[in-house]
This record gives C-alpha cells, sequence and structure tokens, in this order.
C-alpha cells in the first residue's frame, strides 16, 4: 500500500532558505528526467486486471466458465499461484456466469490453480452446514418428550 502512494505521488523538496533560480530549475529538471524515465518502463499489471489490460500485453488469451457463486473462491486460488486473469460477466445466460481470460503462457499456472479451487469446493461440498446441523439438533430437541413430573411433596429429614 505504501509503495503504491510512494509512487503516485512525488516530493518536491527544496531548502527554503537559499532558494535560487539556478536550484529551482535544478529540481525541476530533475523531476521532469524522473518523469521521462518512468514512462520508458511502464508497470505490467499483474493479478486481476482489466480484459483491456490482459489484451494490451500480447499474450493470447484463453477463458473458462465459473459459476457466480464460486468466483471469489478462484480469485483467491488465482491469486495464490500468481496468475495474471481478468472476469467478464456473461449476462446473456439467464444463472449469470463469469468467464475468466487468462494468458496462453500460464496455462501451467491456471491448471493447479484450478486444481486447487476444485479441492477447496470438493472439500466445502463434503462438510455439511453448520445450520442444517442445527435445523437437525432442534428438530430432535423438540421430538423428545421428557417426562417431568414435579411433586410438591418431600420428605424432611430430621
Amino acid at each position: 500500500m505504501q509503495e503504491e502512494v510512494e509512487n503516485r505521488t512525488v516530493a518536491l523538496v527544496i531548502s527554503g532558505t537559499k532558494l535560487t533560480a539556478r536550484s529551482l530549475k535544478a529540481a525541476i529538471l530533475k523531476y521532469l528526467a524522473w518523469r521521462k524515465d518512468k514512462k520508458k518502463y511502464p508497470e505490467i499489471p499483474q493479478g486481476k486486471q482489466s480484459l483491456k489490460d490482459l489484451a494490451k500485453q500480447n499474450a493470447g488469451m484463453t477463458n473458462i466458465e465459473i459459476t457466480d457463486k464460486n468466483i471469489k473462491s478462484f480469485e483467491r486460488s488465482a491469486r495464490k499461484y500468481g496468475v495474471d486473469f481478468a472476469v467478464k460477466k456473461d449476462r446473456s445466460v439467464k444463472p449469470s456466469k463469469y468467464l475468466v481470460f487468462f494468458k496462453g503462457r500460464d496455462a501451467d499456472a491456471i491448471t493447479a490453480a484450478f486444481t486447487d479451487f476444485t479441492a477447496k469446493m470438493v472439500k466445502r461440498a463434503e462438510r455439511p452446514s453448520v445450520l442444517s446441523q442445527l435445523k437437525k439438533f432442534t428438530q430432535l430437541v423438540k421430538n423428545t418428550v421428557t417426562d417431568r413430573v414435579k411433586s410438591k411433596d418431600r420428605e424432611q429429614s430430621l
């Protein structure tokens, strides 16, 4: 986070006691040289990005469909394996689906990310929901009849 702030802002610090035209000119020239050098080497986006940015990298794109419920889980897996990808929502189909575009050369990494993603989905499907277990146990408690007879007569021991 701090690096992003530093990259987006430029601090121009000059000693205020000896401010001359030469020092101001030197500071401006250094700033302009820094801007020129920065434009020479543009920063390549990594991880989740827009489809336009992914297409600019000229690496050939392929896509895979993912359902709406699983999109966040897939994004975590893709970030874990360092895959550059873009997510586009397909609204033409009524149960909306997401198309995940990625670079063609990231095929091995995307395969690893998908195996990790499917393993998480299978593991999640195997364990029962906490809410369903809670409903089941509340039904069991309601169905059990407790025979508690309160008697008012108590024996007193002397």
